[in-house]
């Protein structure tokens, strides 16, 4: 697995808890898991049996009730999101709030927490961080559970990573409309996306603490937000989603501050997971309790939500996601009005969860041809690189700009992605319609 690129203040010591354990590919990983749910050693809280059975084919597994939390928590603000969402920066979709893109081209570097898009399957909650304490849990640790403060969580050594943190829905609607084919979900365009400093605490070190078994697994962290209800009245619990040990000491972090503040509410405060280059379900929001178990853990997150299933795959889906795709963006409205025989400056953002990114070309002739943009960043894994590109408009009318990102791993945003019923991880080359005129 890729060591995430950490900040100097973290960089410049590395200590063996990260390297204590063995560290797998999540591709071996998740056979191995497989493998072990076969034989009758796993758990699904909160599974239906009907997808269980599409799992593995594999029946009268029994569920483990999980432990009790007694979460400090008031009850939710409405409308459900705490910050201001000034419509210039925001589009509402139902509980979340996705952020114009064209809005980051005067925020430099990292999104501000004010503009930062918003995913949540609830509502904000609010807690109390005087209060609240991080339960950590399961047959996965040598001892009995352990409970720790925020106080405590700082008295660690302190580690900060710049990373994103991108929906795994991020792009949803060009299934729709570039491809003809719609995933169903929220129809996000691309700003369900955001860079930040984060700063906490690296995961590894906490679980070593906790006293970690070299026999465990999975973990599994789940948030303290309300319990996840379906308009049909379906409850899927509270928000949680499994992580195989390698990648919970490798990089991962419990995060307490966000761009050198506390972390805003809608954001997790007090204290959130963070999975660098993997899609956003991963980390967590509002953390209150982590499971270590020696058995492979399931939920809804990775069995019903956040597998690929259609056509192109099998009929019990994909592995469960972990990593996201490469993508690119224009910093301009959709269906901007330029004028023509005016130079301008088209600005964007491109990012990758597999590799830096190497070069960005734009073409400005509906992919006919295309030109290398001027790269602003060097390039990093898990974050993106800013670019810039020149262009002097001289026909009328409607045209289409398209960007295409190229990173380290030598992969390239393709012309289309492979549908998927749920529209996860589009990572086709966007076209963006504007109007030239005169």
């Amino acid at each position: 697995m890729t060591r995430h690129t950490e900040s100097s203040e973290s960089a410049e010591s590395t200590d063996s808890s990260e390297s204590s354990e063995p560290t797998e590919s999540e591709a071996s990983y998740d056979r191995r898991r497989l493998r072990q749910w076969a034989a009758g050693r796993a758990r699904a809280e909160g599974v239906a049996r009907r997808d269980l059975l599409r799992l593995v084919a594999a029946a009268g597994l029994a569920s483990t009730v999980p432990v009790a939390l007694s979460a400090p928590r008031a009850a939710a603000a409405g409308p459900g999101i705490v910050k201001p969402l000034p419509p210039e920066w925001f589009i509402i979709h139902g509980t979340n709030a996705e952020a114009r893109f064209e809005s980051f081209a005067d925020t430099g570097y990292t999104t501000p927490a004010a503009r930062f898009f918003v995913r949540n399957h609830t509502t904000t909650p609010r807690i109390d961080a005087a209060s609240w304490k991080l339960n950590i849990w399961g047959d996965g640790l040598t001892g009995r559970a352990r409970e720790f403060t925020l106080a405590d969580l700082r008295r660690f050594k302190p580690v900060t990573r710049t990373a994103f943190v991108e929906c795994a829905g991020n792009a949803r609607s060009f299934f729709a409309t570039q491809q003809g084919r719609a995933g169903s979900g929220t129809p996000w365009t691309t700003g369900a996306i955001g860079v930040a400093h984060w700063r906490g605490v690296r995961l590894s070190d906490v679980l070593q603490k906790a006293g970690l078994s070299r026999r465990a697994v999975d973990i599994m962290p789940r948030g303290l937000d309300d319990e996840y209800v379906t308009s049909d009245g379906t409850s899927y619990g509270r928000v949680r989603r499994p992580m195989p040990v390698s990648k919970a000491l490798d990089d991962v972090i419990l995060a307490y501050e966000m761009n050198g503040s506390p972390l805003p509410p809608d954001h997790g405060y007090p204290v959130r997971l963070l999975a660098p280059s993997w899609v956003g379900i991963s980390s967590i929001k509002w953390l209150g309790d982590i499971e270590v178990s020696t058995e492979p853990l399931y939920s809804p997150w990775n069995t019903d939500f956040y597998r690929l299933f259609g056509d192109a795959y099998p009929a019990e889906g994909s592995a469960p996601l972990t990593r996201q795709t490469i993508k690119s963006a224009f910093e301009l409205p959709w269906n901007a009005d330029l004028s023509a025989h005016t130079r301008h400056r088209l600005t964007g953002r491109a990012w990758s969860a597999g590799g830096a990114i190497t070069r960005v070309e734009v073409s400005a002739d509906g992919g006919a041809s295309w030109r290398a943009a001027r790269l602003h960043d060097r390039g990093q894994e898990g974050s993106w690189t800013r670019w810039s590109f020149p262009w002097k408009p001289t026909r009328t009318g409607p045209a289409e700009l398209l960007s295409r990102a190229t990173d380290s791993a030598g992969r390239t945003q393709p012309a289309t992605t492979v549908h998927n019923t749920q529209g996860y991880l589009f990572g086709a080359v966007i076209r963006h319609a504007v109007t030239v005129s005169g």
